[in-house]
């Protein structure tokens, strides 16, 4: 799973990452530069601390997001389509995360000459949809051009055309992609094809310190989809604190009065923003969150975990997390009846501890 930290310069990006991943990376801007910075990120669980409490392994593995921090993207730059390496990097996202600008700060003047949120959504949003709609609009000229020449599979043409046509009409409408549903056949179609507002997209609002959030139109986050999650936080005193030494930040975040920092709630966002969800593995050796979409099957699962044990999948011991935590031993959930057998098309839910029985 991976998210692109976007946004204008002088958003804060690179502050953003920092916090996220307690790195390091330079703040300076890129001035127009196309740079990428990559980290990968525990999902903090409470669950997976519990389960290792019960269980002592050897090791703990908590699931995974990797954060990549994108320069390069200034405003206009869609008036002729997104420049390729730039393009090539924000395609291979899973999803995207929009950082906004909303502290003041005369020694970082703003790109646009003012500090202003919800032009900023807008603006990306507008930059977003321009370039898929260039990309969209060509592929449609070569579809016409190949039923001019024809030789091509007739069929697929009217499939591909009717597909790209209804893209079009959306983001002629200044509409984003995301709201449109796809066939399974049309998600071969759109393989490889990179359309950025297709791709999960969250709404971070880099705040000053004890700024409060702005208020946005319900259409803000998204052009028009206003269920687009949108999350505030501080960024310049967050990524401060996640760099201290823990015992050290523990002192900052109470002389702050800071309970609880808003890293491990944007991070816990992220990964339900690509619609994973995490499963578990018990044992003595190892305490493991496992990723696999919502809706995935046990025999997903089993695949997620290796190869091998989707191929001899035999059936799958299923039990709360819940349950197990407050039975406290899988012995004791299967005497209560809450160890339970399912087979392959079992689906998945958040927080089962699953154990594979297969045979190969």
């Amino acid at each position: 799973m991976k998210l692109g930290i976007i946004g204008f310069p002088q958003s804060g990006k690179t502050t953003i990452f920092n916090a996220l991943t307690r790195g390091h990376a330079p703040t300076t801007a890129s001035a127009g530069r196309i740079e990428v910075h990559t980290a990968v990120v525990d999902v903090p669980d409470p669950r997976v601390d519990a389960l290792a409490a019960i269980f002592k392994p050897r090791k703990t593995i908590y699931a995974k997001v990797t954060y990549a921090d994108i320069a390069g993207l200034e405003g206009g730059a869609a008036k002729s389509g997104i420049a390729g390496p730039l393009l090539n990097q924000l395609t291979q996202m899973d999803g995207l995360i929009h950082v906004v600008r909303c502290f003041p700060d005369e020694n970082v003047p703003h790109p646009f000459g003012s500090v202003d949120p919800q032009r900023d959504i807008d603006s990306m949003n507008a930059e977003l949809m321009l370039n898929d709609l260039i990309a969209v609009e060509r592929k449609l000229e070569r579809l016409a051009e190949e039923r001019k020449k024809g030789g091509t599979d007739k069929v697929l043409n009217e499939r591909q055309t009717a597909l790209f046509t209804r893209l079009h009409e959306t983001l002629a409408a200044e509409k984003p992609l995301r709201g449109v549903e796809i066939s399974a056949e049309e998600e071969k179609f759109l393989s490889g094809f990179g359309l950025l507002t297709r791709k999960p997209l969250l709404v971070l609002l880099n705040l000053g310190e004890g700024q409060s959030a702005p208020d946005l139109a319900p259409s803000a986050a998204e052009g028009g989809r206003a269920e687009t999650p949108v999350v505030a936080l501080q960024g310049k005193l967050e990524m401060e604190i996640a760099q201290l030494p823990p015992e050290d930040a523990a002192v900052f975040m109470q002389e702050y009065g800071i309970t609880e920092l808003s890293l491990d709630r944007m991070i816990k966002i992220s990964y339900d923003l690509l619609n994973q969800q995490s499963f578990f593995t018990v044992g003595e050796d190892e305490v493991r969150a496992w990723t696999v979409r919502r809706g995935a099957t046990a025999l997903e699962a089993a695949g997620a975990i290796h190869t091998d044990l989707a191929q001899g999948f035999v059936r799958a011991e299923v039990v709360a997390c819940a349950d197990l935590l407050e039975l406290g031993s899988l012995a004791e959930a299967k005497a209560k009846g809450k160890l339970r057998l399912e087979g392959k098309e079992y689906i998945v839910k958040d927080g089962d501890v699953v154990h594979i029985r297969f045979n190969v």
